[in-house]
């Protein structure tokens, strides 16, 4: 029996096939657990990455070759009750969830001469707002009902300074603490919560002058793939790391900088 074989998972921010959203639906897959994933391509055009019209269904039909049961949506966290849709959803098409993996994202750089009010409002309405709301909701749905995992994405904020990109290092921050204060809530509830920072990861955004000047960081003589880290998020979301909560885990292959 594979180890998730038989749970609901849901993966936020799944729109591209080279990120890391992608990387875990395609490892809790091969674990077994069903799949529901979310996309947002309005997010993908607006920071420039290229997007795929034909990418959700090419991508179900990918995830179902490993025997599991598939769903997707296109979600905006900024909607008024986005959370309550996701979740009326994917029990619908697929049963109730029980592990959530909070991949979604907004990152756009910017020093102090170009932090605005609009710019942090845009990433604490994903970033802290939208995770901290649908975690919420998650939990409240299974409390007291069987185990729960949550799992968040955030950056290595806490290991060193990330200048030049403030409005991000300060909601992912702020996740970190959500994360470390949810986990003692939900504990008595079976419900696990950790947070994992994967460090730079060759997610199709890296130029070759990029990976040249990042190359030499990593000890372990590589740059990050998304398979990494996914290797983590399916471990955490397993039964196996029932006895790990409130954890921020540094997946980074050692990355200093």
């Amino acid at each position: 029996m594979k180890r998730l074989e038989g749970k609901v998972a849901i993966v936020t921010g799944a729109s591209r096939s080279a990120g890391i959203g992608a990387a875990v639906c395609r490892r809790l897959a091969a674990d077994g657990a069903d799949i529901f994933f979310t996309h947002f391509g309005q997010y993908d055009a607006e920071i420039h990455q290229p997007t795929d019209s034909g990418f959700t269904a090419a991508f179900t039909a990918e995830l179902q070759t490993y025997g599991v049961n598939v769903g997707a949506m296109e979600l905006d966290f900024r909607a008024d009750g986005f959370e309550e849709a996701l979740l009326n959803t994917v029990h619908d098409t697929l049963g109730t969830p029980s592990i959530l993996i909070n991949n979604a994202a907004y990152c756009v750089a910017v020093d102090f001469r170009q932090l605005t009010r609009e710019i942090l409002d845009r990433h604490n309405a994903v970033n802290i707002t939208g995770t901290c709301v649908l975690s919420a909701a998650f939990a409240q749905r299974i409390a007291g009902q069987h185990d729960g995992r949550i799992v968040n994405f955030v950056s290595g904020q806490d290991k060193e300074p990330m200048p030049g990109n403030l409005a991000y290092v300060a909601t992912k921050g702020a996740l970190s603490a959500f994360t470390v204060s949810l986990a003692t809530e939900l504990a008595s509830q079976g419900i696990t919560v950790n947070a994992v920072d994967p460090g730079p990861t060759d997610s199709g955004w890296m130029t070759a002058e990029v990976k040249e000047h990042l190359l030499p960081k990593f000890p372990l003589g590589r740059i990050g793939m998304p398979a990494d880290v996914a290797h983590l998020v399916a471990f955490l979301a397993s039964d196996e790391a029932q006895w790990i909560t409130g954890q921020i885990i540094h997946s980074d292959g050692g990355f200093w900088d």
